[in-house]
């Protein structure tokens, strides 16, 4: 038996970006076992998937996961995540170690001297080529994103005017930069013609419901803080056409595929997480021609300049539209996205 450690310890969006490293280890090595490694609040991702044998929590206690991962007999770590605390768990384990590069020189040429140099290499490709080793070759069934049977959500238990078909509406972030300001979701909604589901965790709930107030004569259901992790993604399998910043239910969105909306404010495209292999008639929206951006690999808490023009210039009516156009196409065949 040869076994694996995978470690990713955050967030959301980077541990789906992940998926396809267990999934070709599982499907190409022999006499394989694949455990990984993260934070407890990022278990629900992996719980059903198929490739991953057994999920270990990280929680604060170094030295006590490298005991217990010791007792496990690891054969290779396949660190993606590099940073000091992986760096210190490799340390600790002494076991061969394939580890991904992040290129956060290049980040910081981007982002503070305007100069790219970044690859042109998605994430993903940046993830699988610590495993080329033990791989032939490479599938195209781009992520992976498994829901447990009970957080399946039932169509008929939304509200009636949904059960037919949605738009889904990715509201959240981690950082505010990369959200649309509250008025620009509400005008969004308002020209929309589609019911539109919200989705987000319980700290988008009071946006969302900011949005079902203000239109109050439009099929809007606010999900904010209603379901789990995987109730939400189930929402996501079922949308017609997703609508999101660049956040984990983006990649979510991208796992099943989806015809998708993303838009991008203070991080760009060329840092390598856009949707994977998602619908190939998928969209990216951006406000184009600024010269902070971008402005940080990952975001701000507010826009460094005060004005926010990469999230308030964006073209709404170009959303709309576009949304009209994809929400009763059918699906394509070739997943990647294509830039506006």
């Amino acid at each position: 038996m040869v076994k694996f450690l995978v470690v990713r310890f955050s967030s959301i969006g980077d541990i789906i970006l992940t998926t396809p490293v267990m999934r070709h280890l599982k499907n190409q090595v022999e006499e394989v076992e694949i455990h990984f490694l993260t934070k407890p609040e990022y278990a629900s991702l992996l719980e059903s998937n198929p490739y991953v044998d057994k999920v270990h929590l990280f929680q604060g206690a170094l030295n006590k996961i490298v005991r217990k991962l010791k007792g496990e007999e690891i054969d290779y770590i396949i660190d993606l995540q590099n940073n000091a605390r992986s760096a210190r768990l490799k340390l600790g384990l002494k076991r061969m170690d394939f580890t991904v590069k992040k290129l956060n020189i290049r980040k910081w040429i981007l982002v503070n001297l305007k100069l790219d140099r970044m690859p042109d290499l998605h994430m993903v490709d940046r993830n699988m080529d610590t495993i080329k080793n033990f791989i032939s070759e490479t599938d195209q069934e781009g992520l992976d994103y498994f829901i447990p049977a009970k957080d399946e959500v039932e169509p008929s238990s939304l509200p009636p005017a949904f059960q037919s078909g949605f738009i889904g509406l990715a509201i959240g972030a981690q950082h505010e930069t990369k959200k649309l300001p509250s008025e620009s979701l509400v005008e969004l909604c308002r020209k929309l013609r589609h019911p539109v589901v919200i989705l987000g965790g319980p700290s988008d709930r009071e946006v969302g419901e900011a949005i079902v107030s203000a239109l109050p004569d439009k099929s809007i259901f606010n999900s904010c803080g209603q379901y789990t992790l995987n109730q939400s993604a189930s929402l996501v399998k079922q949308a017609n056409l997703l609508i999101t910043h660049d956040t984990g239910l983006m990649h979510i969105g991208a796992a099943f595929h989806k015809k998708i909306i993303s838009v991008w404010g203070n991080t760009v495209a060329r840092f390598g997480m856009t949707p994977y292999r998602a619908d190939s008639s998928s969209v990216q929206f951006e406000v184009s021609g600024l010269n902070c951006r971008p402005c940080s690999k990952i975001g701000h808490h507010q826009c460094p300049k005060k004005h926010f023009k990469c999230m308030k210039d964006q073209d709404l009516n170009g959303m709309v539209r576009t949304a009209h156009q994809l929400y009763g196409s059918g699906p394509t065949e070739n997943h990647c996205a294509i830039n506006v």
